[in-house]
Order: structure tokens, then C-alpha cells, then sequence
């Protein structure tokens, strides 16, 4: 079992089984909602469980894909392809041990200026 929550707590969440390793995207919408460029993982709709989903914001990013955040604090938690059964969490939000390791890097055409990637790991442009 996996446990993450908002800055605030108002929003927590539990996700049941392994977690895929994550990617670090690095496109433009996600670094704005983040902040920085995004790392999440993804898993089947099915094992997440929400607590204080009345807390929890959507944003249309666009007309497939929803970011999800608490409306309390402001915390960025959720990235939903919403016609597809998974949905994407983003590494920052978890309490507990992930127990898994960042796979690759995506959309590194658009990466900010002011940061190198330089783990070695996959790059994809897009």
C-alpha cells in the first residue's frame, strides 16, 4: 500500500500494488502546473483511493487530459487522461517509500533553460 497527500492533508490518497517506475516530463503545461518539470507514475484507476475528493480541483489542460490539485493548499496531485483506465500521480505527493526509480525523461524539447538532464537516463523529444 502507497500513501500520498496534499501540503495541507486535506486531500490524501492510497494506491493498492506496485508502482510503475516513473517519467519526468518536462513539456511546458506540465512545468507550469508543477513548477518545475513533473515526475509521476502511473496506475489503474481501480487502485487509487481518494480521500477528500471534494477538495480536489480539475483543470482542463486540454480536451483529454485534466491535472487534479488541492483546492485548499494549491498542491499538484493528479494527472488524468480521463478516457483511459490509469491516472498518472505525481512522485512529490507520496508519504511513504516508492520504492521505485525514475525511468526516463519525455517532452525534453521543451525543458527550461535554467536545468541540465544529466542522470543519464532515456531522453524522448516528444
Amino acid at each position: 500500500m502507497h500513501k500520498g497527500s496534499c501540503l495541507c492533508g486535506a486531500v490524501t490518497f492510497e494506491i493498492e500494488g506496485e508502482l510503475t517506475p516513473p517519467t519526468a516530463c518536462h513539456c511546458t503545461k506540465c512545468r507550469k502546473h508543477t513548477g518545475h518539470f513533473e515526475a509521476g507514475t502511473d496506475v489503474p484507476r481501480s487502485a487509487l483511493t481518494v480521500r477528500g475528493e471534494d477538495k480536489v480541483g480539475w483543470y482542463f489542460s486540454s480536451e483529454k487530459v485534466r491535472r487534479g490539485f488541492c483546492t485548499v493548499c494549491g498542491s499538484s496531485l493528479f494527472f488524468d487522461p480521463v478516457q483511459r483506465d490509469w491516472i498518472g500521480i505525481y512522485m512529490g505527493a507520496f508519504d511513504t517509500p516508492t520504492h521505485v526509480k525514475l525511468a526516463m525523461h519525455i517532452f525534453v524539447a521543451d525543458k527550461g533553460d535554467y536545468y541540465e538532464i544529466a542522470d543519464g537516463l532515456p531522453q524522448s523529444l516528444q
